[in-house]
């Protein structure tokens, strides 16, 4: 065979040899994270662009951690109140059906009854989307104020009051319903111990949720 030949026949056979080598490797592995609590907020408090910068923000940060790539659905766990035109919605209804577990594999809720009657919830269970620790009662600064606007079942609140700040479009005048994360408050009752329906907050701006120990930090939920 001519010299020029073997070469170019070496070339090939080293080529295919490569490409069959990489179509052997395995997949990356995918996340399994389904549930988190946002490490940050999107940066005006609860002005979130409504349900759908919720959702977006959700999605933004399980993709960082390898939980998206549009495997799965992510939802923001929180609730709207109506309008004219325009139905409440239950942060529950959205969420899908679960189960649920946190970025250590670790078992949140097996379904939406679970989440609002037996779930595992609580400062070591209740981690971001990297899998750390959020600071709760204790801590300096304490930020276990999760935005829900929701009941303790999950479902938009029945009140005059201002409840979902403007339903995640307000970063001043308004408020909203939290959950504490770490399941501790200032009492033993049953609301400082919620982790979705503790209290109302004096505000809905960054500085003004930092008043009552929050950092405007979201339950995002994967729906599918």
């Amino acid at each position: 065979m001519h010299p020029t030949k073997r070469i170019v026949s070496a070339v090939a056979v080293t080529i295919v040899f490569a490409l069959g080598a990489c179509s052997m490797q395995p997949a990356a592995p995918v996340n399994p994270m389904s549930f988190f609590v946002t490490s940050v907020n999107p940066g005006k408090g609860a002005d979130l662009g409504g349900l759908a910068g919720a959702d977006a923000h959700c999605e933004a940060l399980a993709a960082s951690a390898g939980a998206g790539a549009g495997a799965r659905t992510w939802r923001a766990y929180l609730s709207t109140t109506p309008v004219p035109g325009t139905a409440g919605v239950d942060a529950r209804d959205r969420i899908g059906k679960g189960p649920w577990q946190n970025a250590k594999g670790e078992l949140v809720a097996s379904n939406v009854e679970d989440l609002h009657a037996n779930n595992r919830l609580g400062k070591l269970v209740s981690l971001t989307e990297k899998g750390e620790l959020i600071n709760g009662i204790g801590d300096a600064p304490n930020t276990h104020d999760i935005l829900t606007g929701s009941s303790p079942d999950g479902r938009a609140m029945e009140s005059a009051a201002d409840t979902t700040c403007g339903n995640w479009t307000r970063s001043g005048d308004g408020s909203a319903i939290v959950g504490h994360h770490d399941r501790r408050g200032l009492n033993e009752l049953a609301p400082a111990k919620s982790w979705n329906s503790s209290h109302a907050t004096r505000g809905c701006g960054l500085e003004q949720l930092k008043l009552t120990g929050g950092a405007g930090l979201l339950y995002c939920f994967a729906a599918n």
